[in-house]
């Protein structure tokens, strides 16, 4: 006959229920952040739809939602150039179609595609000077060539459907001899006429203020401030 210690038992029984106690736990636990996840993603984030398989109406429509903005900068920018790709080759009836879809945007859907706008424009600007303020000094150039091209190449896609044949260092020195266009215009109209440096400051101040400060922190407004000022410097020389 076994002889059977009772307080062992109890003992054992009191750490079996403590441990099965503590995995109910665990699992309800993780159902419900399951279930909260699923109803976040599910039920409250809109996925941007397929930009060439979706009507055009919901291409368009994605932009007014605030769901757009959730997006890392990268997927806007990409939605954004297949949008235009999808528009390039629209048949007239899905040109009818966006035309009043564009025409009944108003009141909250129309602010929402502005604060969209402005967020990605202060995503964009944010996060190119926090880059370029980490650089070391010798560096900086370098980047903003960099940053340069690949928004003139972006912006190429937008117009053209593709990018121009040329390299980025054509494209670079593209913008230098604009900025000294621009810089002879003025010089010719005479000293009456605002300074180069004082109508772009304006401009950029104009937009600054209008759409981007209010959607940034005081610390990516310094850094933007000191990259656009950077960047005109670099332009300029």
């Amino acid at each position: 006959m076994i002889a059977i210690d009772l307080n062992d038992l109890r003992s054992t029984l009191d750490r079996r229920r403590r441990e099965i106690a503590l995995a109910a736990v665990a699992i309800v636990v993780l159902l419900a952040m399951t279930l909260a996840l699923y109803w976040w993603i599910a039920l409250r984030w809109k996925p941007p739809p397929s930009i060439f398989d979706s009507p055009v109406d919901d291409a368009l429509g994605y932009l007014a939602l605030p769901d757009f903005s959730k997006l890392p900068v990268e997927e806007r920018v990409k939605f954004l150039l297949e949008l235009a790709d999808r528009f390039r080759s629209l048949e007239p009836g899905e040109s009818a179609a966006a035309a009043a879809f564009l025409a009944g945007i108003v009141g909250p859907a129309r602010d929402q595609v502005h604060r969209n706008a402005r967020e990605l424009a202060k995503d964009v600007l944010a996060g190119a000077a926090a880059k370029y303020m980490d650089l070391p000094e010798e560096e900086r150039a370098a980047f903003i060539d960099e940053w340069l091209a690949e928004w003139m190449r972006m912006g190429e896609r937008v117009t053209r459907g593709e990018e121009r044949k040329r390299t980025d260092d054509e494209r670079v020195e593209e913008a230098r001899r604009d900025t000294q266009r621009n810089r002879e215009r003025m010089a010719e109209r005479g000293p009456q006429a605002p300074a180069l440096d004082e109508k772009s400051a304006g401009r950029f101040l104009d937009f600054w203020q209008g759409e981007v400060e209010q959607a940034a922190t005081p610390r990516e407004q310094g850094q933007i401030v000191r990259f656009m000022q950077d960047v005109r410097k670099h332009l300029s020389r």
